[in-house]
C-alpha cells in the first residue's frame, strides 16, 4: 500500500506544489489566460486558495512513518477544495471540469491510501 500511495501521492503533489506557487506568486494578469475564473475572486481568497494548495502538497509529502495524520489531513484538505472547485467552475461559464475530477479522484485514493 506505500508503494501505491506514493504513485498516487507523489503527482499529485507536484501538481498542488506548481498550482499553490502560482497562484500566491502570480499576478491575476499572468494567471488568467490558465484561470479563467480568477476575476470571480478576491486575491485575498486567491492567495490564500494558494497557500491552502501548497500546505496539501507539503502534507502529502511528509513520510508518514514519521508522522501519521499530515497526510490524510492533507488528502482531505485537497478532495474538499476540489469539491469546492467544480461548483465555482460551472457557475462561471467554465464548464472544463475534467482536470478538477482527476484531482477529486486522486486525492480520494490518497486519502484511502494513507489511512489503509
Amino acid at each position: 500500500m506505500r508503494i501505491a500511495y506514493w504513485i498516487v501521492a507523489g503527482p499529485l503533489a507536484l501538481l498542488y506544489l506548481y498550482g499553490g506557487a502560482l497562484k500566491v506568486l502570480r499576478s491575476p494578469d499572468r494567471l488568467r489566460p490558465m484561470m479563467a475564473w480568477v476575476d470571480r475572486v478576491p486575491l485575498p481568497a486567491l492567495r490564500t486558495l494558494g497557500g491552502l494548495e501548497l500546505l496539501g502538497a507539503v502534507g502529502l509529502l511528509v513520510p508518514t512513518a514519521l508522522l501519521a495524520w499530515p497526510a490524510p489531513a492533507a488528502a482531505t484538505g485537497l478532495l474538499l477544495l476540489q469539491v469546492g472547485a467544480v461548483p465555482v467552475h460551472l457557475t462561471g461559464g467554465d464548464r472544463r471540469i475534467g482536470l478538477n475530477l482527476v484531482l477529486l479522484a486522486a486525492a480520494a485514493a490518497a486519502l484511502w491510501l494513507s489511512v489503509a
